[in-house]
């Protein structure tokens, strides 16, 4: 299992960061939708 998750890894690599960077878009407009109304 150790193996399948470590080919996994390697064979997606290039799309790693740009999936880092949409789960990161994604947390801040949760959060920014959190915030707002206490702010308005």
């Amino acid at each position: 299992m150790l193996r399948q998750i470590k080919t996994a890894a390697e064979s997606s690599s290039d799309t790693l960061l740009g999936d880092f960077i949409g789960a990161a878009a994604l947390m801040v407009t949760l959060v920014a939708g959190l915030y707002i109304p206490d702010v308005l």
